[in-house]
């Protein structure tokens, strides 16, 4: 993420200093707040306080589809994975009152770190791409190793089940959501709703497991935090999988994808070696199918309508909120034709 300083909050700064004086020891008295980029669902702030600095994310201002942006849910799910091998940041505060400023909020520590956006990784080396691939590897699978039950996260999602009632939500989020018809995208979710699997296992999943939601160190090809937790859930981790091979499938120009790019010579594994990989650290004998490609495009697409429509709206985290939504119809594309040629 990217700070910009001269972005004011869409709340009563005054009302967040009030409420969290005496409070955040780490932060002491907030002197100042930065807007920090990069997100599309939650506006985040980096706090500067006099014994330090903190990050603040809250649920965007007006009107919100149901069960979206839970910062409730966030704030449960990362101080479960406090003491895990999952690296997450340590969380300090959680307020639920919309009268300090409009929307429920938590404050978490703040982590200096490198996010990269392009999947390409242009400012880097081979060795260091493929060492940042094997690290988001590393981290995916020792995620879907969690004790959930042990971590106390019993209730944060249904036992089996996963892809039926995902379904049921993304298609009702694009009733909700969708301000045009994009033919592709209903036609992958009949598709999809016909060939539901049999999915029994669950385990602790992220829900939008991507380089772009890790926060890498300064001085070193290695994930020190793993960030968003809004769509994580109990689930079936190969939905985590393919959503995380979603970069195979689609071209710089989408999203910073890699589709059409040569691999080898950027020090990228591909998508097979990738998949081996996770396969091996995680002991599994499942493999990501057809289905769980097109179902991680559709959600994908479903998220990407959504955005659309906040920019639309006016209520949208991000200025290019706009451009990023018409990548909804991409997406279902891609979605459609891998059911073509692979189902």
């Amino acid at each position: 993420m990217t700070a910009e300083a001269a972005a004011q909050p869409d709340f009563d700064l005054a009302a967040l200093t009030g409420f969290l004086k005496g409070r955040l020891s780490g932060l002491g008295e907030l002197r100042g707040l930065e807007r920090l980029t990069g997100g599309q669902s939650n506006p985040t702030y980096r706090l500067k306080g006099s014994a330090g600095q903190a990050v603040l994310r809250k649920q965007p201002s007006g009107d919100i589809l149901p069960s979206a942006h839970a910062m409730d849910r966030e704030f449960r799910v990362l101080s479960a994975l406090a003491e895990t091998q999952v690296p997450v940041p340590r969380v300090w505060l959680f307020c639920d009152d919309p009268a300090v400023i409009g929307t429920p909020f938590y404050v978490m520590e703040y982590v200096e770190g490198r996010v990269f956006h392009d999947c390409a990784l242009p400012e880097l080396g081979a060795g260091e791409r493929a060492a940042i691939y094997d690290s988001m590897n590393e981290v995916m699978a020792r995620l879907h190793q969690v004790d959930w039950e042990a971590a106390d996260l019993s209730g944060f999602g249904r036992v089996g089940g996963y892809f039926t009632r995902q379904m049921r939500r993304w298609s009702r989020q694009l009733e909700l959501s969708s301000t045009r018809v994009v033919p592709e995208l209903e036609r992958v979710r009949d598709w999809l709703t016909d060939h539901l699997p049999d999915d029994t296992e669950t385990t602790l999943c992220h829900g939008d497991l991507r380089l772009g939601n890790l926060l890498f160190a300064p001085d070193a090809p290695r994930a020190v935090v793993l960030l968003d937790w809004e769509l994580s859930t109990l689930g079936n981790p190969l939905a985590d999988v393919a959503f995380n091979c979603i970069a195979y499938h689609s071209t710089p120009e989408e999203y910073g994808g890699l589709l059409g790019l040569d691999l080898g010579a950027l020090g990228i594994p591909a998508e097979a070696e990738y998949l081996d990989l996770y396969y091996e650290r995680s002991g599994r004998n499942d493999r990501v199918s057809a289905f769980h490609l097109a179902f991680s495009l559709f959600r994908f697409a479903v998220i990407f309508e959504g955005i659309a429509a906040r920019a639309k709206a006016g209520t949208a985290a991000a200025e290019n909120a706009e451009q990023v939504g018409a990548l909804g119809v991409a997406f279902a594309r891609r979605a459609d034709r891998i059911i073509a040629e692979r189902a």
